[in-house]
């Protein structure tokens, strides 16, 4: 099904993600442009679909995925007389300078050019395994949501323009609240999105699913009595969608998995003992791996699964250390509805990167959470902020300056300053969302360009989430769900 990563929600999915992400490095197998050819001879195929993506990658690189399409228009925008041009060395260039009507309304959306191309462009401009190498490259997308894979690059396309631009529409979900006991059952902690659906995790254990497409309420799934060990010891912690799999965990260390369309009683995957690793104050994860921060006693802050055989995996004892600092604070989580203490965040398939208000981490999952990175921040990091896609994660220091780096290398893609300390985030692949004081406010990160503000206030918020089509928002006064759609223009 689908695979997102999730975001300040304690929550991931698998959305169509793929675990590699939009690329911007090289994908350029074909010949060198240098090569002479005979003069009867024309650009293969194959050499005209790599030149293809590797204009796209140079322009993702440099200006951003949006700039893929306007730069190959500008850089191929030759009209030609005659097709048979393709065929002339003298003119190879030239050739290789166009681009028919095809290529450009399907990689630009919306560019209005009169160019007569040679067959071979025609049969490129409709080659299925170009545009699936394009929507991998340039948008991340492995599953296909759309009947052809021109189809799918030009909808990611446009729902990113929407994002670029501001265009959503505003709704809010409703559920039956009859049955709740107590209040609790009406407090969303966390959030996670899929392609097809939205998943709220209440204070009292129970998780509710949306169908995105009818903004319907269509599941709810509880969790299995135990003992209590405080009023939010049930709390959800995190979610995790895996294809039809709803794998979510609670304060108290439980993990349930059910069925997406299955029972209202999931089973009970891992029972918690939260007096031996204290409380589960963060829960992440993919189809691969699921991972628990925990918070409340020194050296026991991570534990890791293998997603496909529910198995508990060896902790790298390097990382056991990053919540201790915190230990106390994940014990009042029990009693209290404070602040989150710690966050994790997946990154690509194989990395995770997490949080406490002092330090992060960045995580190989595959080498038992072997510590890639380990980093103290003398300014100090809003918890709620942390966030992360396949390629990059976002931190916000306590004077409200927000970073974004690669994952891999820790480069810094770039920084803005948010103007608070007090607020919530999230980022999907091309922008990043800060709430404070109920305005959420929208930035891009490849630049680290302030873009608008969203024309909702929604007060204060207990957790936010955004993909690369929706932003939902769990209110922290009443029971609303917000859901801002960027793909229904």
């Amino acid at each position: 099904m689908s695979s997102s990563s999730s975001s300040s929600s304690s929550s991931s999915s698998d959305d169509g993600n793929g675990g590699g992400g939009p690329r911007r490095g090289v994908d350029f197998g074909g010949p060198s442009l240098t090569r002479r050819r005979a003069n009867n001879e024309t650009w293969p195929g194959p050499f005209l679909e790599d030149l293809v993506v590797q204009v796209a990658i140079d322009a993702s690189s440099s200006l951003g995925r949006l700039a893929a399409a306007a730069a190959i228009a500008n850089v191929f925008q030759v009209s030609l007389s005659s097709s048979s041009y393709c065929s002339r060395i003298s003119e190879a260039w030239s050739t290789v300078s166009t681009l028919s009507r095809a290529i450009i309304n399907l990689i630009a959306g919306a560019c209005d050019l009169e160019v007569k191309v040679c067959s071979t462009w025609r049969a490129v401009s409709h080659s299925a395994p170009l545009w699936f190498r394009l929507t991998r490259i340039i948008w991340g997308r492995t599953l296909r949501m759309h009947p052809t894979w021109r189809d799918e690059y030009v909808y990611r396309h446009r729902t990113a323009r929407n994002f670029r631009a501001g265009g959503s529409y505003h709704h809010t979900l409703h559920f039956d609240p009859s049955g709740v006991d107590g209040p609790d059952g009406l407090t969303c902690r966390c959030l996670t999105l899929s392609d097809t659906h939205l998943a709220c995790g209440f204070a009292d254990g129970t998780v509710r699913l949306f169908e995105l497409a009818t903004r319907q309420h269509v599941r709810t799934f509880y969790p299995h009595p135990s003992d209590r060990l405080g009023r939010f010891s049930r709390a959800v912690a995190g979610i995790v969608i895996s294809d039809n799999r709803i794998i979510f965990a609670t304060l108290d260390g439980d993990i349930h998995v059910a069925i997406m369309d299955g029972q209202p009683f999931p089973r009970r995957a891992h029972m918690g003992n939260v007096v031996e690793d204290g409380p589960l104050v963060d829960f992440t994860g993919c189809g691969r791996w699921w991972v628990g921060l925990y918070a409340g006693v020194p050296g026991r802050a991570f534990q890791i699964w293998d997603g496909n055989t529910e198995e508990m995996m060896y902790v790298n004892p390097l990382i056991a250390s990053l919540t201790n600092p915190e230990a106390v604070m994940g014990w009042h989580m029990l009693t209290e509805f404070i602040e989150p203490v710690g966050r994790v965040r997946m990154t690509s398939g194989e990395t995770a990167v997490a949080c406490v208000s002092s330090r992060y981490m960045i995580l190989e999952l595959r080498n038992q959470g072997f510590p890639l990175q380990d980093h103290e921040h003398r300014r100090g990091i809003r918890v709620a902020c942390l966030d992360a896609n396949n390629e990059a994660f976002m931190t916000v220091d306590n004077r409200g300056r927000a970073t974004v780096r690669r994952v891999d290398t820790l480069e810094e893609v770039c920084r803005f300053q948010t103007g608070q300390s007090n607020m919530m985030g999230c980022m999907n692949w091309g922008y990043a969302l800060m709430c404070a004081g109920g305005v959420v406010r929208v930035w891009e990160i490849e630049q680290g360009q302030y873009l608008y503000r969203l024309n909702e206030n929604i007060g204060g918020i207990n957790t936010m989430v955004a993909d690369d089509r929706y932003v939902a928002a769990a209110s922290g006064r009443d029971t609303t769900i917000h859901l801002w759609d960027f793909g229904a223009l």
